[in-house]
Formats: structure tokens, C-alpha cells, sequence
């Protein structure tokens, strides 16, 4: 459902992000009794839509499920089709008031609520509310190293699926889960895979089920690794790096920098809320997530700063009763 709503009328809370965390407070914020709109520049989950085609959650089905409404499937871990059905299902079941491809450009205080300007296929808008809890996450935004020749489309920072690369030569540049899963991804798929990572080894963070089969694809000879080693320039056809052995170019035909994602601190930042220089944390109240502007709120991962690897759906979900439980309170109708 896409309820955009009048321009005058004004809501209790306003949510930018229509990722799962988003969905959740959404949906928490009906069951208080509160009116409410969920608006995402993309489409519902757009971030996960972004994910691997292929891809397997490493949460089980129940660590993934919102609102109380049971993620029922017979497998342990959902897909990423899945997943998108599900949410979908939530949002449907529960009617939550949706503004999906409309962009948040600003947010700023006025009177005793919000002014959100947006902008949508209908063009510039302005959206009122008593409260705003921005939940848009990190996914928006890939790590690059910021070396010449980063660019399209010879390197890529998003993995999608293995089937174009087969025979290819193809350099995945990372050390975490996504490295690891899409080497082993294109490997199986036919390509010559080679990766590239600045540490010793994988990372400590890796899923235990990644790891050896990672290894042992490498210590079989099916596929490189060079550890200790960045990655200088892309050049045409290959990739330079340094290493402990000096200067090398490899031969690539694709390359994917699979070095994870960072918050959009400069909208936050925009919107007033002060964020710590060192970890990339928004400043808010640890209990309600209420930033120092009363009533604007910051949930889900975006909470995680730079440590993206710390918040995921699992346990930004459990945001939702919290901070709609403080807004309950805020606005009285406790």
C-alpha cells in the first residue's frame, strides 16, 4: 500500500526507511494508537533488495521477524526472497501507511513537531509531524578504498549473483562475510577467483561455515589469496597491488570491493542531530533513542556508526517498543 497522504495532514511519527527496523516501528506505532507514515526514497526493503540473489541470512527465521507476526518457513534461514515477501506481508497485513520513492531532504522543528520536506515522483513536498524516528540504515552508502580507477565497470562494490563471470578472472578485494561468500559464490560458478584482503587472514567476524570451506578452497589451489596486501590502482585488464613480496599487477576482468557500507551521517548531521567525530555514533538517549532534539529520534543500524557489523535486523527490531513507548509518553497518551 502507498498512502501518501494529504501535504496538510500531520501524523504522530513520521519514519524515514522502510527497512525492517522501519517497518517494525511502523507497525508499533499503530498497535499504540498512534497515526503514523513510513517514507523510503526506494521501494519497501529496498537494501535488501540490493543483497546477493542468491543470498542466505545467517539469522534464523525468528531473529528476523517483526511486529509479532511469525516468519513462517520450513527452512531455519530465510532467503533474501523471503525475506522480501515477508516484510511485504507485514506492511500488508498490518496496513501500515506507506510513501515509498519519495526522498527525505530535510527535517527541521517547527512549532511543537517536524516539517519533513520530501521529494517525490509528484514532486517537492512537505509532510508535518508531532515526532520523526530516522531508521534508514547504512546499505546506501558501499566502502570504497579510494584508489585511481575505482570505478565502473570494471570494479563494482555491490555483488549481485556469479553466472556472468564464468572463465573470468575476477579479484574480490575484502576480508569479512561478503568477501568470503562471494569468492566461494564465483568460484562455484566457474570463475578464477583471486582474493585480496590487508590482514593476515579473514576476519575474526567471519560465520564459522564460511571459514573452512573458505581455507580449503585456498589450500586445494581453487582459489588465491593474497593477505597482507592493498590494493594501489585498477588499471585496464588488471589490478595493482603491494604485498609482502613487492609490487603486482593481476590480471582481472571484474573486480568487486567488498569492504562494507557507511552511515549517510551528512543527512543526519543535516538534520541537526550531532554525531561523535570517533565512532560515527548519532548522539540520543541509549533507552529511547531520542537524539537532543526533543522528539527526533535515530533507530536501527544506524546506530552502529562506522561498527556496522554490530547492529543488524536481529537487534535493531527490539528498537521499535522502546522508542514508540517514549513517544507514547511524550505526547501523553500513556
Amino acid at each position: 500500500m502507498n498512502d501518501t497522504g494529504s501535504p496538510a495532514a500531520s501524523v504522530d511519527l513520521l519514519v524515514v526507511g522502510a527497512g525492517p527496523t522501519g517497518l517494525a516501528i511502523g507497525a508499533e506505532a499503530l498497535r499504540a494508537g498512534l497515526t503514523t507514515l513510513v517514507v523510503d526514497r526506494g521501494a519497501i526493503t529496498q537494501a535488501l533488495q540490493e543483497f546477493p540473489t542468491d543470498m542466505t541470512f545467517f539469522s534464523t527465521r525468528e531473529r528476523l521477524a517483526i511486529a509479532g507476526i511469525p516468519f513462517s518457513i520450513p527452512e531455519e534461514r530465510p532467503t533474501r526472497r523471503q525475506a522480501l515477501a515477508y516484510y511485504r506481508s507485514v506492511a500488508e497485513a498490518l496496513r501500515i501507511p506507506l510513501a515509498l520513492h519519495e526522498e527525505v531532504t530535510a527535517i527541521r522543528k517547527d512549532g511543537e513537531g517536524f516539517a519533513v520536506t520530501t521529494r517525490g515522483r509528484g514532486g517537492d513536498r512537505v509532510r508535518r509531524s508531532r515526532a520523526v524516528a530516522i531508521a534508514i540504515g547504512y546499505f546506501d552508502t558501499p566502502r570504497r578504498l579510494g584508489v585511481p580507477g575505482e570505478e565502473p565497470p570494471a570494479v563494482r562494490h555491490r555483488y549481485r549473483e556469479p553466472y556472468a563471470h564464468y572463465r573470468e578472472r575476477v579479484v574480490v578485494v575484502g576480508g569479512g562475510n561478503s568477501a568470503a561468500e562471494a569468492a566461494l559464490d564465483l568460484w562455484r560458478a566457474g570463475a578464477r577467483v583471486l582474493l585480496v584482503h590487508r590482514g593476515r587472514a579473514l576476519k575474526e567476524t567471519v560465520k564459522y561455515w564460511l571459514r573452512p570451506d573458505f581455507e580449503n578452497r585456498v589450500a586445494a589451489g581453487e582459489i588465491e589469496a593474497r593477505y597482507e596486501t592493498r590494493v594501489s590502482r585498477f588499471e585496464p585488464g588488471r589490478v595493482r597491488v603491494t604485498g609482502p613480496g613487492g609490487e603486482e599487477a593481476i590480471p582481472a576482468d571484474c573486480t568487486y570491493v567488498l569492504l562494507g557500507y557507511d552511515p549517510d551521517l551528512a543527512f543526519v548531521r543535516a538534520c541537526g542531530v550531532a554525531v561523535d567525530p570517533a565512532t560515527g555514533i548519532p548522539v540520543c538517549d541509549p533507552e529511547s533513542f531520542e537524539t537532543e532534539i526533543p522528539g527526533l529520534y535515530v533507530a536501527g543500524s544506524l546506530q552502529a556508526g562506522y561498527a556496522t557489523n554490530r547492529i543488524f535486523i536481529e537487534n535493531s527490531r527490539e528498537h521499535a517498543p522502546r522508542l514508540v513507548a517514549h513517544l507514547v509518553r511524550r505526547l501523553g497518551r500513556a
